[in-house]
């Protein structure tokens, strides 16, 4: 970690840090509080490095504690750092669908980067994790409760697979042009057949 922070001051580089972290669930408010107490100590030295060169960080949804909205946002509230921020990844968000337009408004006033993915209910427990775009029912819905939101920041699209990551990006962006087409009310065209993913 020290190595790559002294590369990117060297070149003057100020890219956004992914850190993630994972943790079962705490099982009560001591454990909650105690647990908040230490990812903050694991995460402060890294923002503070971080801020020596102008970078900001970003917590990153990787399952486990750490992966949950209200415990990022909770640790951002105890660290009071202003280089801190959240990254959402809609393929580890499987499990907060039901609650993500509540999330999303929570999370905006801190939110650095959000990671679209193709979304079927269950999608982590089915095997369907990571779809390509418009590969997911739910995708749509998911597009217009983000536009909805008023979030404006950068929308991002992960390979996150084997597959080849050429074949892989111009799926996402076909399936993101066919949603993008029904957002705005025009014809979208027959569902793009993807390259690389095969319906299981």
């Amino acid at each position: 970690a020290r190595f790559i922070l002294s590369t990117l001051e060297k070149h003057r580089l100020h890219p956004q840090l992914w850190v993630m972290g994972g943790g079962n669930p705490t099982t009560s408010p001591a454990d909650q509080s105690a647990r908040i107490d230490q990812e903050a100590a694991r995460i402060r030295p890294i923002a503070q490095a971080a801020a020596a060169i102008h970078c900001d960080v970003a917590l990153y949804n990787h399952e486990g504690w750490f992966g949950e909205p209200e415990n990022q946002l909770a640790l951002i509230d105890r660290l009071q750092l202003k280089n801190i921020g959240i990254v959402y990844n809609l393929h580890h968000g499987h499990d907060q669908l039901d609650r993500f337009p509540a999330l999303l408004a929570k999370m905006k006033p801190h939110l650095l980067a959000l990671n679209l993915n193709g979304m079927v209910k269950d999608g982590e427990i089915s095997g369907r994790k990571i779809l390509p775009l418009g590969q997911g029912d739910l995708d749509l819905p998911l597009l217009r409760e983000i536009l909805q939101s008023g979030w404006r920041g950068p929308i991002g699209i992960l390979n996150h697979t084997d597959e080849d990551a050429g074949a892989r990006l111009a799926d996402n962006l076909d399936g993101l042009d066919w949603l993008v087409a029904q957002l705005d009310g025009r014809p979208p065209g027959p569902k793009p057949v993807p390259r690389s993913w095969k319906a299981p």
